[in-house]
């Protein structure tokens, strides 16, 4: 059912995303839902981010916003102090003096609306879960997908192609960049604990980010090459998707997402 209201209590948006993204998909380390903030709070904007940093938090304020959303969670393990003395204490301060309802959305998104993204933009074919985390009644959800590639090609045609689709500045390949491959894996964000999987599902390439030195070069060992597209470059799509999500399933609410900008600088 649509929320047709201009101004609606957050618990009423909280509520439509379960619904879309239960938050038991979450995988059980993570910490997801609403985190700072009022339910009962009354939202008219809400903006979108990737990750909550001072620079996304003074976008959201010089907006007006009521409500952020987040796809990386700001608060992970235990706080024991807020003040102004640290980057967290901060932000969180910052938040609960203007009134912001918080919400994070990360590996339920991961599972039910990431891995499905990252397939599209790879054009995969005859695709399957590349990490199973729910398994019930015969439905199958996880982290990542594996699948055929559009027609066989060059390890480096397909750096080129991902970098082209994900717009990306350069991306970081470890293997031969003349090796055809056509069976391949993906997972947006880090995705060094994907390797095992990708191997033993006969991946020939995997696209992902955050590889390390030593994952990279274990993992060619193995056979595996890798194109490391950037944390923040497979996943930063969550903003524009739930920009237009958040279009549809409440229309009258005003939406706005965090300027697309890499974390980073190649030099």
């Amino acid at each position: 059912m649509l929320l047709l209201w201009t101004i609606m209590k957050c618990s009423k948006i909280i509520e439509e995303l379960k619904k879309q993204w239960p938050e038991n998909f979450a995988l059980s380390w993570d910490n997801v839902g609403l985190l700072l903030g009022r339910e009962e709070k009354e939202v008219e904007k809400v903006f979108l981010c990737l990750d909550v940093t001072e620079e996304t938090l003074d976008q959201a304020l010089e907006w007006g916003a009521d409500m952020m959303i987040s796809h990386h969670p700001m608060i992970f393990s235990a706080v024991k102090k807020i003040t102004d003395q640290d980057f967290l204490g901060r932000k969180i301060l910052r938040m609960a003096s203007e009134d912001i309802s918080y919400y994070a959305m990360h590996t339920n998104f991961d599972v039910l609306g990431m891995a499905s993204l990252n397939e599209e933009s790879l054009g995969l074919k005859n695709s399957q879960v590349l990490e199973t985390t729910y398994e019930e009644d015969g439905r199958v959800e996880g982290i990542g997908r594996l699948g055929e590639l559009s027609r066989p090609m060059t390890v480096k045609e397909l750096a080129c192609l991902i970098k082209e689709r994900l717009c990306l500045p350069d991306v970081k390949v470890y293997g031969d960049l003349n090796r055809m491959v056509f069976k391949a894996a993906v997972s947006g964000g880090s995705g060094k604990s994907m390797i095992k999987p990708a191997l033993d599902l006969g991946a020939e390439v995997l696209i992902t980010g955050d590889i390390d030195y030593h994952g990279g070069i274990d993992a060619m060992a193995c056979g595996l090459c890798l194109i490391d597209a950037g944390h923040y470059g497979t996943e930063y799509i969550f903003i524009s998707y739930m920009e237009e999500k958040i279009h549809e399933l409440f229309p009258g609410l005003k939406v706005k997402g965090a300027k697309i900008q890499f974390p980073f600088q190649t030099v």
